[in-house]
């Protein structure tokens, strides 16, 4: 009897250390820690706390440091420039013109005042802006943060990419320091500086939202860096800088709908700017590829009506008559997948590759026609510069 004692309770001892052992390092293999609380087991990451406080004592108490490196290269621009005025309505009637012929009808326009931002990039004088600032503009003023003021003449300007380059004949300059917007991420700090709403020089914080923005119908060729910083009419042209104050964009629009900041503000990347910036200095203007397509995005629908495994690509809609890719044998229907030997996985990719592509020389397009692959060589063109539109303006608003 007493060594049956003795077994049951080395037994239960046993297993009552199984127990402890299991419930301190693998707890949830018992059964009523599984259904503690009506569901399954959460594992969740914690931070040590050594590496907490380190990332904390990382971040900085304040972004002046950031803000006096940057704002003194960041200028206001002040433009005007004669504008039509619409004629009254009544003058586009038959029957009033019948009778009072054209007695009330003369030329009638109006200066109108527009502001801006730019950011002073060489000592020599040069800063970008915006193409939009400084459109169509007669006169052209620039404030700089010191308070000095002198006039600017334009270089050049892109308006496919919304970018321009005017000069001042000024001395000692302060110029930005350009930062490596391809190595921005979604989540890092920035700084948005310019002149909104014609305040004064002001800096607004806030996050990168998004990098790599298309298809936005704001410009031809998109590549936006998308922020939360506030920016406002006024801040276009102007700076976005990192936490460490170098320029990573040039701010250039909003979406809204009063036209105010709801925190959806984009900017082009300093990589866009500077080979843009750097065309306009020596050659006053910017040459792209062309090949006289019309193309469109692959949707679900037209992929599978193509036979197509996904959705990269650009559709071509129509051929320019005579125009390079005509030349060549393209065909609207073809969906064109490479540029020489470049995927294209959309048709803003693919307007990317193209305009990257040297006028006269001769580059193979890669394209799909009846499920097959075709090679096609065609010679570059030159990109047609936008015919520049009119401008109107109702007399009584001023931008």
């Amino acid at each position: 009897m007493h060594k049956l004692w003795l077994i049951f309770a080395q037994t239960v001892t046993i297993v009552l250390a199984a127990l402890f052992v299991v419930s301190t390092l693998r707890p949830e293999l018992l059964p009523w820690q599984s259904r503690g609380g009506g569901g399954a087991v959460v594992t969740i990451k914690e931070a040590v706390v050594s590496d907490t406080a380190r990332q904390n004592a990382s971040l900085p108490a304040s972004f002046s440091d950031a803000a006096q490196k940057a704002m003194p290269s960041v200028v206001n621009v002040f433009t005007s420039k004669e504008v039509k005025i619409a004629s009254h309505p009544l003058m586009e009637d038959p029957m009033f013109r019948r009778f009072f012929g054209d007695r009330f009808e003369s030329p009638q326009s109006r200066r109108a005042s527009s502001l801006g931002s730019g950011v002073i990039v060489s000592s020599e004088g040069y800063i970008l802006t915006n193409h939009h600032v400084i459109e169509a503009a007669d006169e052209i003023e620039v404030a700089l943060a010191d308070g000095r003021k002198a006039k600017a003449r334009v270089i050049g300007s892109d308006p496919e990419t919304d970018l321009a380059v005017v000069r001042v004949d000024m001395e000692a300059l302060p110029t930005m320091t350009f930062g490596h917007s391809d190595n921005a991420r979604v989540g890092d700090v920035v700084l948005a500086i310019g002149n909104p709403f014609g305040v004064g020089q002001t800096v607004t914080m806030g996050i990168i939202s998004a990098l790599g923005r298309t298809h936005m119908g704001i410009n031809t060729f998109e590549n936006f860096i998308q922020t939360d910083a506030a920016i406002n009419p006024g801040n276009s042209g102007g700076a976005l800088v990192d936490a460490s104050g170098n320029l990573i964009g040039i701010n250039t629009a909003i979406v809204s709908r009063t036209g105010g900041s709801l925190g959806i503000g984009f900017a082009i990347t300093t990589s866009v700017a500077k080979q843009i910036m750097e065309q306009i200095i020596q050659t006053g203007g910017v040459t792209r590829g062309w090949i006289g397509v019309e193309v469109q995005d692959l949707t679900p629908e037209l992929a599978e009506s193509f036979k197509r495994p996904n959705t990269n690509g650009a559709l071509i809609a129509g051929v320019l008559k005579g125009g390079p890719a005509d030349r060549a044998g393209v065909k609207p229907g073809d969906i064109i997948v490479a540029v020489k030997g470049s995927p294209v996985v959309d048709s803003s990719v693919m307007l990317n590759l193209i305009a990257a592509l040297l006028p006269g020389e001769a580059a193979d397009i890669t394209v799909m026609r009846n499920q097959t692959e075709k090679s096609i060589q065609i010679n570059v063109g030159k990109r047609p510069t936008p015919a520049p539109q009119e401008q109107y303006q109702d007399p009584d608003t001023m931008e």
